[in-house]
């Protein structure tokens, strides 16, 4: 038996997938600052949370607003910071945890993909759970990703799990846009010298050894951190904030890959109705 074809999401021209091998590496700091830099870049722009676990990206873009339905199968998307947004952590309570098993995390994957009236969009950026799961899965298989991006830090530990990672999207065709190496170095702010906190130089190595490039390299900012948990992205004070720069530099560097990845006809046709 083939498998089953995978539909479009209509209006959507690329679907970008930020993923990593292990929790604790700032998967959503990177992706909610991703979808924002590139919304300010001029691109109309997604963020689907899918992270169901750990639904961080309302507390991450301030928002406690709850989406519309507008009908059994239509959902509005809520609006922040010039992105379209949805997220379990908009519809559930959140100190409850959720235990949920694959076919309930299926529906909801489907749910957001499908129900979502996320209109034009030239990328939706799609935050995953970390590791190598049941959401990923049900993602691969229900629509054509243009392809993932990969968090890491420096250190060992979190590089063993992103070769999982990455072998796991190469098994299953995705390509694999690159690395993104996050907690990357300390600038002292005395000397202005970088201080190796996790290491150094590993994610460049890993990105060489598959054959990807190393899309960014994030530094360690208090600034970044504080942005997170207050609901205001650093992203949002544009490229020229000095915390910020390394994230449009990354966010550049992601746009690039995904206009080579879809020119050479590997990522989803689009389908704009």
């Amino acid at each position: 038996m083939g498998q089953p074809e995978k539909m479009p999401i209509p209006g959507v021209k690329t679907v970008v997938a930020v993923a990593s091998g292990k929790g604790g590496v700032g998967k959503t700091t990177v992706a909610v600052n991703l979808a924002i830099a590139l919304a300010r870049m001029g691109a109309a722009v997604g963020l689907m949370d899918a992270d169901v676990y750990g639904p961080n990206v309302p507390l991450m873009l301030g928002t406690e607003e709850q989406p519309r339905a507008i009908s059994e199968r239509q959902i509005l998307p809520v609006e922040a910071y010039g992105l379209k947004m949805i997220s379990m952590g908009l519809l559930a309570p959140a100190d409850k945890p959720m235990i949920w098993r694959g076919p309930m995390l299926h529906s909801v994957v489907q749910q957001f993909l499908r129900s979502v009236q996320w209109g034009q969009l030239d990328h939706l950026i799609v935050d995953l759970p970390p590791g190598t799961g049941d959401v990923q899965l049900s993602l691969i298989q229900n629509v054509p990703l243009t392809g993932t991006v990969v968090v890491t830090t420096p250190s060992a530990v979190a590089l063993a799990d992103v070769r999982k990672a990455i072998e796991m999207f190469r098994q299953v065709n995705v390509e694999v846009l690159g690395i993104v190496e996050n907690m990357s170095y300390f600038a002292c702010p005395h000397c202005g010298k970088g201080v190796d906190v996790f290491g150094h130089g590993e994610g460049r190595r890993i990105a060489e050894a598959y054959g990807v490039p190393l899309l960014g390299e994030i530094e360690i900012d208090p600034g970044i951190r504080a942005g997170g948990d207050t609901g205001k992205p650093v992203a949002a004070l544009g490229e020229d904030a000095p915390q910020a720069r390394s994230l449009y530099a990354m966010a550049r560097a992601v746009a690039g890959r995904v206009a080579e990845v879809s020119a050479a006809g590997t990522g989803p046709r689009v389908e704009i109705m």
